[in-house]
């Protein structure tokens, strides 16, 4: 009907035509339970390319009265449930993407003052037989409509943050488009449901947020929402029989976003994949990094080099596959505001480089494709010590399948005399030493620490994924400050072999231990063969 005002189901329709469509539908069921309650306000948050203009064109489609619509939903998930026919098709809708206004503008002012004549321009033409009090004042149109008509709008924000990501150091800006934003849908009767979505939570200010109203699902805090935030392992199981592509790879390169919600009768944990990363693998038949491409390696770049006390020694501790404790609480929803380490730790979970783990209160790099992106970044920085421990880590896995333990012990001592300003005082910081110096194994296999076997836990297991079992399988156990040779009679004495039960294949036994005193490592290297 018009270009923001009820603009159709063209977005949507284009979704289910395409090749790939998973259906989401189960979120319109979740906006229906909010429409015309306290709890209209909502604002979800997720890195791009995650679904968020996709569930929005969803919206239009469901609510908005457009033409040829209901039958985009009739064999979705939404057609199941109670309150589908109730709702659809029965408001009138307003979607707008907010970077359209702010690429064609230069300041906040003209931003808004373009986004209030094209929506008061599709109003009038609309709602023609009401008349308006001020013709040039956006709320006012919008209440005169709503006293006339009683029929209420769902306003839908693509992109709300857009501004913060341009006007980064304009507090000046901010503040005035989030008191607009106030002004216009807090507390108006014409506002049946506000739904907005961007990469960025809500900015705070002072005690308090300009949009306080707003109930927010972020990266860090996906709620009832998470299962949307993009796609399922289930719904990537699916997507591999179809397609024929190994589920196991597919979950080492996009896999890793770990999302809780809370219910009544206990969490719901989400493994959930880049829909970006999946889709592209899937049609083009090819495992890549596919989500990196619509963002430049400089955009994090820019962030794991500030000269935060530790956040090095954090990225460092990651990149070898560690979690790194994390404080979200003083996080300011903003790219520039940085406190401590943990407000740039936090702004990488919300843009997508990181996972946060709710329970543990951790952040960890979620997978090989954002793992590469990490490497390219550093690749073009002064951290000459990491880079090299990675590019090395090439031939220190071929050393380890030749069974080379001198070679082996000398790659690790070249590994932690490159990280040497990590702490190295027990069995976890070798361990990290171990798993970057290791880096490049992830190529080919599943790393697992402390996986459960026999009668212990094994330290690290190498687990070669079902396209790369001509490689062996290894599990290594590490020692401080003890003979290595105690390492390989504890794997076999302590059945840690038994984590490995189910791979037939050749099997190397690994003991790799530090010595303080001559800051050497030793290693012993035996080739077994499961039954």
């Amino acid at each position: 009907m018009g270009s923001y005002l009820n603009p159709g189901s063209k977005g949507f329709r284009e979704s289910l035509n395409s090749a790939i469509y998973i259906d989401k539908t189960g979120l319109i069921e979740k906006m229906n339970r909010l429409l015309n309650t306290r709890q209209k306000f909502i604002c979800v948050s997720r890195p791009r390319r995650f679904g968020k203009s996709v569930a929005a064109d969803m919206l239009a489609a469901y609510y908005g009265q457009s033409e040829g619509s209901a039958e985009l939903f009739e064999n979705l998930e939404i057609s199941h449930s109670e309150s589908y026919r109730k709702h659809l098709k029965q408001y009138d809708v307003i979607q707008i993407n907010m970077q359209d206004f702010l690429s064609v503008t230069n300041s906040v002012d003209e931003m808004l003052s373009k986004l209030c004549e094209y929506l008061i321009f599709d109003l009038k033409d609309y709602f023609a037989n009401v008349r308006f009090r001020d013709e040039d004042n956006l709320i006012q149109v919008m209440k005169d409509i709503f006293a006339k008509t009683k029929h209420s709008f769902i306003i839908l924000i693509d992109e709300w943050d857009c501004l913060f990501r341009e006007y980064q150091q304009d507090k000046d800006a901010q503040k005035k488009y989030l008191d607009f934003l106030r002004a216009w849908l807090k507390d108006k009767d014409y506002v049946a449901l506000a739904y907005m979505t961007g990469i960025l939570p809500i900015k705070k200010y002072g005690s308090h947020s300009a949009l306080n109203m707003f109930i927010e699902y972020s990266m860090t805090a996906p709620g009832e929402l998470a299962e949307y935030f993009g796609f399922t392992e289930n719904e990537v199981e699916v997507l591999c029989r179809e397609y024929e592509m190994s589920f196991e790879e597919t979950k080492a390169w996009y896999d890793g976003y770990r999302l809780v919600t809370h219910t009544r009768k206990g969490d719901l944990h989400y493994c959930m994949y880049s829909p970006k990363s999946v889709v592209e693998a899937m049609l083009r038949h090819r495992f890549g990094t596919y989500w990196n491409q619509t963002e430049t390696y400089e955009a994090l770049k820019v962030y794991i080099q500030m000269d935060m006390d530790g956040l090095k020694n954090d990225v460092i501790r990651m990149l070898a596959r560690e979690e790194v404790r994390i404080n979200t609480g003083t996080f300011e929803n903003d790219m520039t505001t940085f406190a401590t380490k943990d407000d740039v730790l936090t702004l990488l979970v919300h843009l997508g480089y990181l996972t946060y783990d709710s329970a543990k209160e951790t952040v960890s790099i979620p997978n090989k494709e954002v793992s590469q992106e990490y490497v390219n970044a550093i690749s073009t920085m002064d951290w000459h010590e990491v880079i090299h421990s990675v590019n090395a880590s090439r031939k220190l896995l071929r050393a380890l399948w030749q069974m080379d333990s001198q070679a082996v012990a000398d790659g690790i001592d070249h590994a932690h005399k490159e990280i040497s300003f990590l702490k190295y005082n027990d069995e976890n910081s070798l361990s990290c030493t171990i798993n970057l110096a290791f880096y490049f194994a992830r190529e080919y296999y599943t790393i697992v620490r402390e996986l459960p076997g026999g009668k212990g836990f094994a330290d690290i297991c190498l687990i070669p994924r079902k396209l790369h079992l001509d490689k062996p399988a290894v599990v290594i156990e590490l020692k401080w400050d003890k003979d290595v040779t105690g390492a390989i009679a504890q794997i076999k004495d302590r059945k840690y072999v038994d984590a490995l039960k189910d791979y037939q294949g050749n099997l190397l036994l690994a003991g790799i231990s530090y010595d303080r005193r001559s800051k050497k490592h030793t290693c012993v290297i035996e080739r077994t063969k499961l039954n």
